[in-house]
């Protein structure tokens, strides 16, 4: 079974994003490329500061 992310990001400003996701390593790219939210795209560079893992994508969303 595929595993799951529930993951916070630190933002250059100081501001935190939260996210999920279900390849954590390949997400965090896509922050840091400006690939991701609008959030983080207009707040790089980006920095995991947390994640869980989850059984299910629904579950790490909640």
């Amino acid at each position: 079974m595929k595993k799951a992310y529930a993951y916070i990001l630190e933002c250059a400003d100081g501001s935190f994003y939260t996210g999920s996701t279900i390849d954590l390593p390949m997400r965090f790219v896509q922050h840091q490329n400006g690939e991701g939210a609008n959030h983080t795209k207009k707040r790089l560079p980006v920095k995991l500061v947390y994640f869980e893992e989850y059984d299910r994508i629904d579950l790490a969303f909640q």
